[in-house]
């Protein structure tokens, strides 16, 4: 038995547990400062939850990217996208169908297809070039600005948890170390079992990285989709696609720039087409159906047999 793999599959199940974990800490006490601030549900689902839900795939995505690996930097946003809008959106509507609205569909959606179109030809050329992370990060900035100018009514008790309190600064900042660390440990762990299994970095970053970072949002929308909170539960995915294409990628670019494996490409394209089925599964009948949820999980298993079997 090798006793290094050994090792890094329990390092790996420890960092999912730490992102886990602090990114809980990171929501619950940032969605209850959003509150005190009275930010709607669907803002703070598309801002603060989403932020805080992404911060796992920050933590991976820079930390790779810092040590140079562009595959399992890249690949873990793509991955994550996927995996929200495909297993955790499609489980979720699943579980309960999920009313939606035009702000959603047309402000969001529209803008989560662009993002993706955008990045799309940014790795047209297997580069993500620093000045490309720039435009990445403008429009993240442009985003939160126009969320924020154009506030929306507050709804009364719809994120649990009560008021904001001392106690939750400092849980914001223990979630955030507990992210970062779990993050670095991710990165590291993953590359090791991918050397020993003889997949590419790529394979792996967009699978098992990926539903690894994905664990908040599937936690966090699950939960609210139960209680019958669609707006938060949507809120919370696209917003955190928006932040992981914007802000992630952006961040990363920005801090080196990076070069990925050419088969990369239809994991990219595969993203862009689940981001237009998803925007018109919201559309049709203003809300997101079991059945449509059935597909949106069947397109994620599709991918993940063509990532392995590549």
């Amino acid at each position: 038995m090798n006793w290094s793999v050994v090792l890094d599959v329990l390092l790996l199940v420890a960092s999912i547990a730490m992102l886990w974990k602090g990114s809980s800490w990171l929501v619950d006490s940032a969605a209850r400062i959003g509150r005190k601030f009275e930010l709607s549900d669907l803002t703070i689902g598309l801002t603060i939850v989403a932020f805080g839900t992404s911060a796992p795939e920050f933590a991976v995505t820079v930390s790779a990217a810092i040590s140079g690996n562009a595959n399992i930097s890249i690949g873990n946003v793509v991955g994550s996208n996927i995996f929200n809008l495909g297993f955790i959106l499609g489980g979720c509507a699943m579980f309960s169908a999920m009313k939606t609205n035009p702000r959603i569909v047309y402000r969001d959606g529209i803008l989560l297809i662009i993002t993706t179109l955008a990045l799309v030809l940014f790795l047209y050329d297997s580069h993500l070039a620093r000045w490309e992370g720039i435009i990445l990060l403008g429009g993240l900035l442009g985003y939160i600005s126009l969320l924020f100018l154009r506030k929306e009514p507050v709804e009364e008790e719809e994120i649990p948890g009560g008021i904001a309190t001392w106690k939750d600064v400092p849980l914001l900042l223990l979630g955030i170390l507990a992210v970062a660390a779990g993050g670095d440990l991710l990165v590291d762990s993953a590359s090791n079992i991918a050397r020993f299994l003889g997949v590419s970095e790529w394979v792996i970053a967009v699978t098992i990285v990926a539903a690894g970072t994905s664990a908040p949002e599937f936690a966090t929308s699950l939960m609210a989709a139960a209680r019958g909170k669609a707006g938060m539960s949507l809120g919370n995915l696209v917003g955190s696609d928006l932040f992981n294409l914007l802000g992630v990628l952006g961040v990363a670019g920005v801090i080196r720039p990076m070069s990925v494996t050419g088969s990369s490409f239809s994991s990219v394209l595969m993203l862009v087409g689940m981001c237009v089925l998803v925007v018109v599964f919201l559309r049709t009948g203003w809300k997101l159906s079991r059945w449509e949820g059935a597909v949106l999980i069947l397109v994620g298993l599709l991918r993940w047999i063509l990532d392995f079997t590549h």
